[in-house]
């Protein structure tokens, strides 16, 4: 925590003991000890703590964002918006004509009929 070597330490208790005396320096170095014990079960409690708020913190990302995951899988389709994903059109080929409807056929709605030889078939 400090950089404070051996030297640093040994003059600091010599100017101590200089300046409180030799009675009184046992029950100095005792409560110095047990603020320094305080300070330091301080520091590891305000360091669990904060630990155990980033995880806690983490914890509720990650339960919303599955949240998020959860309501978009679950979201209702927009009006005129199909559910299913539908294929884009075909290119139109060369010779190929949409299917058409006869003059007469356009009055009743009924599309006009390809002719087709299994039909005939069909139909004897």
């Amino acid at each position: 925590m400090f950089d404070i070597g051996f030297w640093e330490i040994a003059v600091i208790v010599v100017v101590a003991l200089l300046v409180v005396g030799p009675k009184e320096f046992p029950s100095l170095v005792r409560n110095v000890g047990l603020w320094a014990g305080k300070a330091r079960r301080f520091v590891a409690t305000v360091k669990n703590d904060f630990e155990a708020e980033v995880n806690k913190a983490d914890e509720l990302k990650r339960l919303l964002d599955k949240e998020a995951q959860i309501a978009e899988a679950h979201e209702q389709p927009e009006p005129g918006k199909p559910t299913v994903p539908i294929a884009p059109p075909e290119p139109k080929r060369p010779g190929m004509e949409p299917h058409t409807t006869s003059p007469g056929a356009a009055k009743t709605g009924t599309p006009e009929r390809a002719h087709n030889s299994s039909d005939d078939a069909a139909n004897r």
